[in-house]
């Protein structure tokens, strides 16, 4: 039986105490690594993550994205219905957007109990996609008051490793640009039918969509997360940054880096005009 040699061995009681000291004292062990310009995962404090982005992910959705940003992992997927358009609005479609963090993505989530980021990250997309005037709904309209698409965005969390809201927004905004929105026609009894059905094209009279066409996209909004601490700002944090620094800035900008919106869920900081430029430097 062979014997550890010394050198082995007080490199593992090396790490341990590491390990140890990084869980006990948290703030401390971030902090030494600040002094340092280094964090705890080797990047600079200002790099991002590599970002990977995989269309189709899903091959029964009309549109889906995975998306990764280091090891936070977001999946979209996208499911067209016909509906009866509202009378506020009767040449326009609809956007349904659902962010889901089911328990296998995080330890700190339960099975039975919904997150409470579920909520907080489906409005913030729900606002910023709108806002952003990324999609024209009147694209979705079929007939005038009679039908259009109702787009369901369901965004699943698979690995919640910090910056979630970036992830998701590329992850839908991936999706979207993959959508492929279904050829239809109406039948005699002025329903819609869907082309790729056999029955559809049975009762198929009058063609409305002919083939599967995508969305036209414009003004494409993409987001960055930065963590404020002291005089130190982190672009793109992880679970563990996020968990140890409380003030959150995220920067949503538009491709030709018009910015779009910022958003500052609280903080015990402040956060003051010149960390905000900066980090906006940084976003763009």
């Amino acid at each position: 039986m062979s014997v550890p040699n010394a050198a082995a061995t007080e490199d593992l009681s090396s790490e341990m105490e590491v390990d140890a000291f990084r869980r006990l004292f948290p703030l401390r062990y971030f902090e030494r690594h600040l002094a340092e310009s280094i964090r705890s995962d080797g990047r600079p404090l200002r790099e991002a993550r590599d970002t990977s982005i995989f269309l189709g992910a899903v091959a029964s959705a009309n549109g889906s994205a995975l998306v990764k940003i280091g090891s936070t992992t977001m999946l979209t997927a996208i499911k067209m219905e016909v509906m009866i358009p509202s009378l506020e609005s009767p040449d326009e479609g609809c956007l349904a957007i659902d962010f889901h963090m089911p328990p296998i993505c995080s330890p700190i989530v339960r099975p039975g109990r919904p997150a409470e980021a579920e909520p907080v990250v489906s409005k913030q997309l729900s606002d910023t996609i709108t806002s952003s005037g990324m999609i024209d709904l009147r694209e979705l309209s079929l007939v005038g008051g009679k039908a259009a698409w109702m787009a369901y965005l369901d965004i699943y969390c698979l690995d919640a490793d910090g910056s979630l809201f970036d992830a998701a927004l590329l992850s839908a905004v991936a999706a979207l640009s993959h959508l492929q929105i279904p050829a239809v026609a109406m039948n005699d009894d002025g329903k819609i039918v869907l082309m790729s059905d056999e029955d559809g094209q049975k009762q198929a009279k009058e063609q409305v969509n002919k083939e599967k066409r995508k969305l036209t996209l414009k003004s494409i909004p993409l987001s960055l997360t930065c963590i404020l601490h002291k005089n130190y700002i982190l672009a793109d944090p992880t679970a563990e940054e996020e968990s140890i620094v409380e003030t959150h800035v995220t920067i949503i900008l538009d491709t030709s880096g018009q910015l779009i919106s910022l958003y500052k869920p609280g903080g015990p900081v402040l956060a003051y005009t010149s960390a905000i430029q900066v980090s906006l430097h940084i976003a763009m």
